[in-house]
């Protein structure tokens, strides 16, 4: 497949999807339209693939539905616990915080979980491994884990483990999280009769320059045609501040949180959709890239008024509420898990009539869509609830 620098892969990238938003459509299967309206058409809607795509897809979904659910248990509840542990008070994110270019913090907190987890529909091209380094040295295999200190000599370990479908995946993705740089889930290619995903790979790199990322991004979206610096030094530096706006990051976003933008990036050359979640001990959140946007994930403390008032306005009694999305008390406060999803404004896509413009800095590039309460890990039979907390 072309690379980005190549006219025919920008022009397969985007199938009139960046161009124009498309509305949801009824006949469109569950996934398919991405919830910020802004799709990425690079990799296809389900009703356009293949039979045995679409079913690849929606296991791949529904996977990931269950992925979702771990990370937040461990990024987000778990450190909540940590802290706890310690005696020491949670760092709850100020929500507005949580406004697009919002500055946030620089403080770290060693009792928050961190990790990098990049999840993929197929399998990476050995083409990749130029900037994602996922080798037969760092493959889940019980002598690299060994030899790497993961495991020691006297540890049990089942190869089956590696796999999403084992009932010890979730045991063995616990032990994974804390070895450093990435982890790589992706479709297993031995397994040719049927669709199945592994943990393939730890300590992945991701070493795709962020200079090459902005540029990729800046000539998508039409601010540059062939070079970075074509436009000046000025136009450079904007163009690579825009690119972490792009992915809802301060400038200064930390070495996993800048790996995962680059990622998210970089994994656009793909024909199938991916994941990343990253989970940062700064921004005290869990931040999700995938198709469907971005998403961010962080701790909120709610009081009884405002418990009350969203029971009411969902027609359920306090009791339920607490029951199935407060995690923990502080006080008389009850603190629930927040998502917020972010949309691209227009300068951030690109432009109906394919001109090359002038980039603008104080232009906004993110927008908030959904604010959304979620329904505590485990909980399978109530939704997620729509609130307004970021603004007032």
């Amino acid at each position: 497949m072309s690379f980005a620098g190549d006219e025919a892969f920008r022009t397969t990238r985007y199938r009139g999807s960046l161009h124009e938003r498309c509305p949801p459509s009824d006949e469109t299967g569950a996934g398919d339209t991405p919830l910020t309206g802004d799709p990425l058409g690079y990799w296809g809607y389900r009703e356009e693939l293949s039979r045995a795509h679409k079913l690849r897809r929606v296991y791949y979904e529904v996977l990931r539905d269950d992925l979702d659910e771990f990370v937040l248990q461990y990024g987000l509840v778990e450190s909540y616990d940590n802290f706890k542990k310690n005696n020491m008070e949670y760092p709850f994110v100020e929500r507005r915080e949580l406004k697009p270019r919002a500055r946030i913090p620089g403080q770290e907190y060693e009792e928050h979980n961190a990790f990098l987890i990049i999840f993929i529909e197929d399998t990476i091209p050995a083409s990749f491994k130029k900037y994602i380094r996922f080798f037969d040295v760092n493959k889940t295999v019980k002598s690299n884990l060994i030899a790497s200190g993961v495991l020691d000599l006297s540890a049990e370990f089942d190869r089956g483990w590696k796999y999403l479908d084992s009932i010890e995946f979730s045991g063995f993705l616990r032990k994974m999280l804390p070895v450093d740089y990435a982890l790589l889930i992706q479709r297993d290619p031995v397994s040719r009769a049927t669709d199945r995903y592994a943990l393939s790979h730890y300590h992945v790199r991701i070493d795709w320059p962020i200079a090459e990322a902005a540029e990729e991004m800046g000539k998508d979206l039409r601010y540059i045609i062939k070079d970075l610096y074509e436009r000046g030094d000025k136009c450079a530096e904007d163009i690579q501040k825009k690119f972490f706006e792009m992915y809802g990051l301060p400038i200064m976003a930390g070495g996993r949180r800048t790996a995962a933008s680059v990622a998210a990036q970089y994994l656009q050359r793909l024909n199938s959709i991916s994941t990343v979640y990253v989970s940062s001990s700064e921004s005290r959140s869990v931040l999700r890239f995938s198709e469907r946007g971005i998403s961010r994930y962080i701790l909120v403390r709610f009081t009884l008024q405002e418990m009350l008032d969203v029971s009411e306005e969902n027609s359920m009694n306090l009791e339920t509420f607490t029951s199935n999305y407060v995690i923990d008390y502080e006080e008389k406060d009850g603190v629930c898990i927040l998502r917020v999803d972010y949309d691209h404004t227009p300068p951030a896509r690109p432009p109906q009539d394919g001109k090359i413009r002038a980039i603008k800095a104080d232009t906004a590039w993110t927008t908030i869509t959904n604010q959304l309460i979620m329904p505590k890990p485990g909980v399978w039979k109530y939704p997620l609830l729509r609130v307004n907390v970021v603004y007032t």
